[in-house]
């Protein structure tokens, strides 16, 4: 249903460095990265969709994050979900929920909730049981 998801970032190298850490617990390879340009994409190893961009707006306007917007990527387990919201803290990411069950969603829901260093919202979530 997606084919990718662009978040608007302030800092680029800053970003670059926080999503960098964010996807390599996920288990997401960089795609590419142009910092000419500067923007960056993430994406799986087994399919060509989705992709996760970074960059600066298109419109040279400052970035900032959306009033109840979220991306939600997904987890291959509950300890990359762990290890994720480890190194979004650890560079310079904001707490919005720590790792956990939800079962308000679903009973198998995992996740945890955190903000990048420009504000925008990022969930991180498992939805198998264990």
């Amino acid at each position: 249903m997606i084919s990718h998801v662009y978040v608007g970032v302030t800092d680029f190298d800053r970003a670059f460095v926080f999503y960098s850490g964010v996807m390599e617990a996920l288990g997401l390879p960089l795609k590419f990265c142009d910092r000419e340009r500067p923007w960056a994409g993430w994406m799986p190893t087994a399919a060509a969709r989705p992709l996760f961009l970074i960059g600066p707006p298109y419109d040279g306007g400052a970035a900032t994050p959306g009033k109840g917007q979220m991306v939600a990527l997904l987890a291959p387990s509950r300890a990359a979900v762990d290890a994720c919201y480890g190194r979004a803290l650890a560079s310079g990411g904001r707490d919005e929920g720590p790792p956990g069950p939800r079962p308000h969603y679903h009973s198998n829901y995992y996740g945890a909730y955190f903000r990048d260093p420009d504000g925008n919202k990022i969930c991180v979530c498992c939805h198998d049981a264990e």
